[in-house]
Order: structure tokens, then C-alpha cells, then sequence
């Protein structure tokens, strides 16, 4: 969380879009700056980005982590930290997917880059995620010069990020809980990051472990072993319940 607390800190610097607020920005090979943002990142992954990027790649979990990232975890969490990994041969370290045409993962860019130059941050509040949105101007970025006019709610619609945000605000409650509590210990960082980060193996240890006899809830058992996206949300529920003893969705049998 200390990350998302300083990423938080950055938002709260930047002039707020409010709900409705128009801006203007486009981003595409015309530009002269086109790719200029896409180097020299330490961009975190969430859980549901490195799913998303892996299963494009066509990799599995332990490949993707093994190769493409780095892991270290939250210090005020122990919560894993999972960050792409940038390439090292090339003095301005561009990301590892970015060509000269633009990014090969495209359709299944980090939540980051699409929500790119809109900066979304959230807090829990009663009854849900409040969040707000702040405009991030960087000096070389011509985008803002382009006539496509938007506002939040559209922009974040035409970059697809209903999917991300409802994925990554579960993460964010979970680690916001567990930021109230401490740091996890070693063993249950590697249980978090099995849960999170590794849903082809956390459903074999599902199948290994026979979790679904001891368990039960708003899942039906055959689509979390056979659906990555739903093994993930899987996941954060049984976590916050190993961890805490209590889920909304998820319980223990008997």
C-alpha cells in the first residue's frame, strides 16, 4: 500500500476532473510524441492486468512472473508487488510491448496505460468506492492538443476499463484491510500471491486441496476450476477469508 498511498499523494497534487468536466486528448502514431510515455515505467501490475497481459501472451502464471516481472512486496501489507519489467537494452528502458506501431498487448494493456492521461483515485467509502479523477499533464505529451473531446465517464468507458476497475477495487479493499492490520507474514504473502497472481495454479490447488468440501457460497465450483477471471474474484474471497475468518461471499462449511 505504500505505493498506492504515494500514487494517491501524486493524484491528489494534480488539478481534479470532476464528474462531467471536459478535456481534450488523443494519442495515435501521428503525433510526434506517440510512444514517448510507454518507456522508463515502474508500473505495478494488479492481479487482473497480469492475468489479462499473460493470457494474451498465451503464458502461464509461473512463466509470465518468472520472466516478465519483478516481486517484492508491500511493506506496510506484505501484500506481493508485482512490477513489468522494463527492458534493460535500450538506454530510455521502453516497455517490454511497446513497438515502433504502438503497444503489441494492446487490447490488453495494464490498467495504467488505459486510463492514461486520466488518473483515477479511490477510497472506501460507506457503501462502496468513492472515486476521483485528476488530469496528468506531462510536458511532452501532445495529446492534449488533439480536438477529441471527453469526459471521465466516457473516457474510461471507450478505454475499457469497466473490467479493471471492478477487479482492482477489490484488490484495493482487500489491502486497505489488511494495511489496518499490519504486514502478512512470509507464508501468507505466498498464499496471496498464489490466490492473485497464479489462477491457472490456485485452481489446480483448489482441485489438489479440495477446498469446495469445506466451503461455500455465491460460486459454483466448476466455473471457478474452468474460468481464469472467475477463479481470480475467487481468490480475493478466500483470501480476506483465510486471513480475517469472515467474506460476504464466501464461507466456511459446518
Amino acid at each position: 500500500m505504500a505505493e498506492h498511498d504515494e500514487t494517491q499523494e501524486f493524484l491528489n497534487s494534480l488539478p481534479e476532473l470532476k464528474h462531467g468536466e471536459k478535456f481534450c486528448f488523443a494519442c495515435h502514431p501521428s503525433i510526434e510524441c506517440f510512444n514517448a510515455c510507454c518507456a522508463d515505467l515502474n508500473l505495478s501490475l494488479t492481479p487482473y492486468d497480469a492475468l489479462r497481459l499473460r493470457r494474451a501472451l498465451g503464458e502461464d502464471s509461473e512463466t509470465f512472473l518468472t520472466t516478465r516481472t519483478d516481486i517484492t512486496t508491500y511493506p506496510d501489507t506484505g501484500f506481493p508487488r508485482v512490477h513489468l519489467r522494463m527492458r534493460e537494452d535500450e538506454p530510455h528502458r521502453p516497455c517490454p510491448f511497446v513497438t515502433s506501431e504502438g503497444c503489441r498487448v494492446y487490447q490488453d494493456r495494464p490498467a495504467a496505460c488505459r486510463t492514461y492521461p486520466v488518473g483515477r483515485a479511490t477510497r472506501i467509502i460507506r457503501g462502496g468506492i468513492g472515486e476521483r479523477f485528476f488530469v496528468i499533464r506531462e510536458d511532452h505529451c501532445q495529446g492534449f492538443d488533439e480536438p477529441n473531446e471527453w469526459v471521465p465517464e466516457t473516457w474510461m468507458a471507450d478505454q475499457g476499463l469497466e473490467p479493471y476497475n471492478v477487479m482492482n477495487d477489490r484488490t484495493m479493499q482487500l489491502m486497505a484491510k489488511q494495511k489496518a492490520r499490519g504486514p502478512v507474514h512470509a507464508k501468507q504473502s505466498t498464499m496471496l500471491l498464489l490466490a492473485l497472481y497464479q489462477p491457472d495454479k490456485f485452481q489446480q490447488f483448489l482441485r489438489d486441496m479440495n477446498v469446495f468440501q469445506h466451503v461455500e457460497g455465491n460460486y459454483v465450483p466448476e466455473t471457478v476450476l474452468a474460468d481464469e477471471e472467475t477463479a481470480l474474484a475467487f481468490g480475493h474471497d478466500w483470501a480476506e477469508l483465510i486471513l480475517y475468518g469472515e467474506n460476504d461471499r464466501l464461507r466456511r462449511k459446518g
